[in-house]
């Protein structure tokens, strides 16, 4: 039975994890097998690690990290970063990991996505959309390489393309509430959902649980994706590495049920 995950996601830079702001301000939060270990204690239900460099630099993925990585989680472990062909996602996958994650390769041919699923199975390719709303209007344009470049394609149309190369989810990652912690834009999040037939995750702006529950009471059956939350504690944002307790944990992800 299909139900709503509560997924920690982690940056990766320089082999170091970090956390950002609307994608910039890059803060140092620990050593990324260190982290994995305090998710695997609290029973994450996923772990998403995306190297946020690898593609700007035209790095091959760090195997061996993924693989340290892999071994160590006791959970779905989905890997983004750097991933240009059909042999790099199914080497990463033989290492242990459950899904891999594309993005700006996908968007500059999305036949990729296809040559993946037939090595690997679509329900093992996800794509990440970096989403950012325009200046004039209220709608939303989808950016690459760390938002740096703007791509010629809306959401409505990526998301059609994607789908049709047989994609297995959709992550929605909002560049304006990246780091934030002010709620998720969970406007976009049901406007996306209503167009996916596969399962999609958002990721930005998480910064309570309620934000959590809001989105799933909202969307229904979703990924909650989140960053600075499960990273920080307090005002001061110190570094914690922390995750819903297990009654919490339930009452977030049922509360659509309700």
């Amino acid at each position: 039975m299909l139900r709503s995950r509560v997924i920690p996601c982690l940056l990766l830079k320089n082999k170091g994890l970090v956390k950002t702001v609307k994608f910039k301000d890059h803060k140092y939060v620990g050593d990324p097998l260190n982290a994995v270990k305090i998710f695997n204690e609290k029973s994450a239900d996923e772990l998403m690690l995306l190297d946020i460099d690898a593609s700007i630099t035209g790095s091959e993925p760090d195997y061996a990290l993924i693989q340290r990585m892999a071994l160590e989680c006791r959970m779905p472990f989905c890997y983004g970063g750097g991933i240009k062909t059909a042999e790099q996602a199914k080497r990463i996958i033989a290492l242990g990991v459950e899904k891999v994650a594309i993005s700006s390769a996908a968007i500059a041919r999305p036949d990729l996505i296809g040559e993946i699923a037939s090595e690997i199975g679509s329900q093992s390719v996800a794509v990440v959309l970096d989403v950012k709303k325009k200046l004039l209007g209220n709608k939303y344009q989808v950016v690459t390489l760390n938002a740096k470049t703007s791509s010629e394609h809306s959401v409505m149309d990526l998301i059609d393309i994607f789908q049709a190369q047989g994609v297995g989810e959709v992550v929605i990652n909002s560049v304006d509430l990246d780091g934030t912690m002010k709620g998720y834009n969970i406007e976009l999040a049901s406007f996306v959902k209503s167009l996916l037939k596969v399962p999609l995750t958002m990721l930005g702006g998480a910064g309570s649980l309620a934000d959590i529950e809001a989105l799933v009471n909202r969307c229904g059956i979703i990924g909650a994706g989140v960053g600075s939350l499960f990273v920080f504690k307090g005002a001061y944002r110190a570094v914690l590495i922390n995750y819903p307790n297990p009654l919490d944990k339930e009452r977030i992800v049922n509360s659509s049920q309700r």
